[in-house]
């Protein structure tokens, strides 16, 4: 003889009545939003770490450039030829000074500007300093 199971009011239990039918739903679609969030930030940390190399390159080229004009390799200003290589390479300068007492090596500090959501970290800094090898003027 079959019964059909009971429930404790001694009524026959009814298909999705069940307290956790759906919840499964629910679990997939906040993992679903947690990985998309991450996805997001990992994305975000990528942006900024290639703005933080962009700006390292324009940072050493621009110093090399201005380097080679200090010790008379090319011409003009050394740091007016640093601030046009930091442009051609998407990069402000923002400083440049000649080391003394020689005057041919060249610190430069060049910033590329981060947006949107990166923004409120300020720019990404590239710091370089370039000169002649050891024992030459």
């Amino acid at each position: 003889m079959h019964r059909e199971p009971q429930t404790s009011d001694g009524g026959s239990p009814k298909r999705g009545n069940h307290p956790d039918e759906g919840s499964g739903t629910v679990h997939g679609m906040t993992i679903a939003v947690l990985m998309c969030a991450l996805l997001i930030v990992i994305l975000l940390l990528g942006q900024a770490g290639i703005s933080m190399h962009r700006a390292a390159k324009a940072a050493d080229l621009a110093a090399l450039a201005a380097a080679d004009t200090a010790r008379g390799l090319a011409s003009g200003v050394p740091c007016d030829v640093a601030r046009a290589v930091a442009q051609e390479n998407g990069a402000v300068m923002d400083h440049c000074d000649l080391v003394t007492p020689e005057q041919t090596t060249v610190d430069v500090r060049t910033s590329i500007a981060l947006f949107g959501p990166l923004e409120p970290l300020g720019p990404a800094v590239g710091i370089s300093r370039a000169g002649p090898p050891p024992g030459e003027p």
